[in-house]
């Protein structure tokens, strides 16, 4: 009886958790319908949109790949057009090419010559100021040359008074000195002439004489000391000549330096150095 109530107990168990099972079953498989309906409706929405969105997309793209179709014709025949434009270009090109470098060379040529230019321009500003600078310069000289000539011609007949002044001194001072000189010469020609007289006669009284050694040592002295003093007499005069001959030769050079000066040429002079010897010849 325990069996069969225990046994009732668990089919009634059995039955009601059957029972719960299914109602839980069937309230699960409504939920997950519901959520199945849910995501489905959801994921149908999705998907239209995303439909749209790439049909729009491709609308956009079909006419936008037109478009660039249309555009690539277009850039085709612009391209087809520049290259005869570029090949008519370069053969103008081909052709301006000379005249372009003869045009180069000649802007080059120009620029040389411009820069010429301006420094011809400079140089000419600088020459004109220069010239107005020369041209008051030539004014002063012309009127310093005035007051030159004036003064020169002053100075040239003082030069012509002075000159005759001085010729005349000169001729005077030339005939004292060849005067002095000849008597001087004819002076010391006497001196030689009675020096050699002496000697003679001295010899001759020697040789007359027949003095001893200490008495012809004395003579001899004496005879030197005479000599001597006709010697010192002689060397002085020469010193006179001499001092007389360079005074001349001086005053000839001094003439000389102021003709010079005064531009008068030395042919006609006249005159020439006095040559003297010197002490002891």
């Amino acid at each position: 009886e325990m069996e069969a109530k225990y046994t009732r107990k668990m089919q009634a168990l059995r039955d009601e958790m059957d029972l719960r099972r299914k109602t839980e079953l069937h309230e699960l498989e409504e939920r997950k319908n519901t959520q199945i309906s849910e995501l489905i409706g959801n994921h149908e929405g999705a998907f239209g949109s995303i439909k749209n969105y790439y049909n729009d997309i491709t609308a956009k793209n079909l006419a936008l790949i037109n478009l660039l179709k249309e555009q690539v014709e277009e850039l085709k025949k612009k391209e087809t057009a520049l290259e005869k434009e570029k090949a008519e270009v370069l053969l103008q090109n081909k052709e301006l090419t000379e005249p372009l470098q003869e045009a180069q060379e000649l802007v080059a040529e120009l620029q040389k010559k411009l820069v010429h230019y301006y420094r011809d321009k400079e140089t000419l500003m600088n020459s004109k100021a220069h010239l107005k600078i020369t041209q008051k310069e030539l004014k002063d000289l012309q009127w310093e040359h005035e007051v030159l000539e004036q003064q020169f011609s002053k100075v040239q007949a003082e030069r012509d008074e002075l000159y005759q002044k001085f010729t005349k001194a000169i001729n005077e001072v030339q005939q004292k000195t060849g005067f002095k000189n000849l008597l001087l010469e004819r002076k010391l020609q006497g001196l030689h002439s009675l020096l050699e007289q002496k000697e003679v006669e001295l010899s001759e009284v020697i040789a007359a004489s027949n003095l001893n050694p200490s008495a012809l040592s004395l003579v001899s002295h004496k005879l030197e000391e005479v000599l001597n003093s006709k010697n010192a007499t002689i060397q002085d005069l020469q010193f006179q000549l001499a001092r007389v001959c360079k005074a001349h030769n001086d005053m000839l050079q001094t003439f000389e330096a102021k003709l010079t000066a005064f531009g008068i040429p030395l042919d006609n002079l006249g005159f020439q150095p006095l040559s003297f010897p010197l002490p002891g010849q």
